[in-house]
């Protein structure tokens, strides 16, 4: 049976890529962690569904993840920064931080973050506008066994996520949201790709993500303008605070700069 699905899926991904596909979907398999049949993962991968979402789960540092679309799938690129940035920053229990993530999808930035640094030492807030991304962020923090700040009476990193546009005016617009201000680190995983490169995209990312998770508006550049407005408002981060954002070809090249009047060149660091 399994030479058939090796050939089924040979056809759609290649023969090396397709050995390797179908051994892990039989190990989803045997392991039980889905109720969906191989010879149904195989048809659903043989038309160009991802695998993390057909899987149901996607590996994020230590931590495995779970996926479900529409949300965004978590990048093994913005692991690597993720994990740069736990490197450059040392929380303790004694100067605990407050992280505000903008655009949390799955939650995988703030998760990964209070997974890897010592109990207590963190505070994350995650934000997003998709009820499916908040339902599924809160999920994974379940899975990770962090709990939400209202529910923690000992030593222990928090993770809460809530509904709100950091694009309105009004942001952050809500009492639960002010609480968590002001913040130490700011980070994002912001929509950057812009309309003639998402035209150019794969049916098996616009098919099946969020194009809101992605579609960063003609240029790009619409998400990262709305991160320097905050930026430029002090009340909302405490001395010293970090911004760590993951940032597309065209902003790389083209973003705003006028962040830097405000940050220091640390703050606004490279990670990669």
């Amino acid at each position: 049976m399994h030479s058939r699905l090796l050939a089924t899926l040979a056809k759609a991904l290649g023969s090396e890529q397709a050995v390797h596909e179908l051994r892990w979907m039989s190990q989803t398999v045997a392991a039980a962690a889905s109720t969906t049949s191989l010879d149904e993962m195989v048809r659903r991968r043989s038309l160009g569904e991802p695998l993390q979402y057909i899987l149901g789960t996607q590996p994020f540092g230590p931590l495995n993840l779970l996926t479900r679309p529409p949300v965004l799938i978590p990048r093994p690129e913005t692991e690597h920064w993720v994990m740069k940035l736990a490197e450059t920053i040392s929380p303790s229990l004694q100067r605990p931080l407050r992280l505000l993530d903008l655009g949390t999808g799955s939650g995988c930035i703030p998760l990964l973050l209070c997974h890897v640094w010592p109990a207590g030492s963190l505070k994350a807030h995650a934000v997003d506008i998709s009820p499916h991304a908040l339902r599924l962020a809160n999920e994974n923090a379940a899975l990770a066994g962090i709990p939400p700040a209202s529910d923690s009476s000992s030593p222990q990193n928090t993770f809460t996520a809530s509904y709100a546009n950091f694009l309105s005016n009004d942001f952050p617009g809500s009492p639960e949201l002010e609480k968590a201000l002001p913040i130490d680190i700011l980070t994002s995983n912001p929509p950057y790709i812009p309309w003639e490169e998402y035209l150019e995209l794969p049916p098996s990312v616009t098919d099946y993500e969020d194009p809101k998770a992605l579609f960063g508006g003609p240029s790009g550049l619409d998400f990262y303008h709305a991160i320097v407005r905050l930026m430029c408002r002090r009340e909302l981060f405490n001395p010293n605070a970090f911004v760590a954002l993951e940032v597309g070809p065209s902003a790389s090249r083209d973003g705003p700069s006028a962040s830097t009047k405000y940050w220091s060149s640390r703050s606004i660091g490279h990670l990669g």
